[in-house]
């Protein structure tokens, strides 16, 4: 992985690319120590990631990541702060921040952080390669793990957002199965084509899933509230649902407005099929 790194205090710079180095974490390809050098870099040498800071002269860290994602949308942010303002992490987390590295550095939290967003990268690249060889009626590629272990980290997903027990459950482990038995995703078909193959009447079952798929959203916006800088609310509010969405909601619980979250089932049952195949 090449990993650039963005921070006014070039000791904490240092701090970084050695964890980096000892820890094999990847190939620090620049660093710089203001915003405005740091976009012009990063447009040239296109790291896989980039650990940056919130406040910076210049250019802070949420304007930088907005600037870079127009440009550069793969690329992977990691954010390198003290504030622990939970609005502050929420613009940090729309902006498109991945994670969040808390000051003082520490090197467990830095291994773990990093390893995370290299897996997702690595994770997202061969879906991509999947997808392609969908798209372009190639055979698929096999799949390491078997129906069994997918449907089971499938469970435990939806265990982890607390649907496991929900009405809808079984539908969403029905259609994840047919997916993953015919090596397709949610691009080739609607909600309503898929839940036609198990019932004759599809629109009560899509209705069953999204109901589901709500639960699981309210869940997620309620630890987010709780904790922004929970494992399972990280992990899973960009994988399962939008986050502007998930936003939304998390507003409408605190009272803040009328409008609740929507969830898009498409993205969800994709989600939820690519996290049980590597749960």
């Amino acid at each position: 992985m090449k990993i650039y790194i963005v921070e006014d205090d070039i000791n904490i710079i240092r701090i970084l690319e050695k964890i980096i180095k000892d820890n094999n974490l990847g190939n620090v390809v620049g660093s710089a120590q203001d915003g405005i050098t740091a976009l012009d870099e990063i447009k040239s040498l296109k790291p896989d990631i980039v650990l940056v800071d919130l406040l910076m002269p210049g250019m802070d860290g949420i304007s930088l990541v907005k600037e870079v994602k127009n440009i550069e949308p793969m690329i992977q942010f990691i954010m390198i702060s003290q504030v622990s303002s939970k609005d502050m992490i929420s613009k940090a987390y729309e902006s498109g921040i991945e994670y969040y590295i808390s000051k003082p550095i520490d090197v467990i939290e830095v291994q773990t952080v990093i390893k995370k967003v290299a897996e997702k990268i690595d994770i997202s690249q061969k879906l991509n390669q999947i997808q392609s060889i969908f798209s372009s009626g190639n055979t698929p590629i096999s799949v390491e793990k078997n129906d069994e272990d997918s449907i089971a980290g499938i469970k435990r997903v939806m265990q982890k957002i607390g649907i496991l027990g929900e009405v809808g459950t079984q539908d969403i482990i029905k259609i994840a199965k047919y997916l993953i038995d015919n090596n397709k995703t949610m691009a080739d078909f609607t909600v309503k084509e898929l839940c036609a193959k198990f019932t004759d009447n599809p629109k009560t079952m899509e209705q069953r899933i999204r109901r589901t798929a709500t639960v699981g959203m309210v869940n997620l916006a309620n630890l987010g509230i709780e904790d922004y800088m929970n494992e399972i609310f990280i992990e899973y509010s960009n994988g399962l649902y939008n986050f502007e969405q998930l936003k939304i909601e998390m507003d409408y619980i605190r009272g803040k407005s009328n409008k609740r979250g929507k969830v898009n089932l498409k993205k969800f049952i994709d989600g939820i099929v690519y996290y049980g195949k590597q749960s």
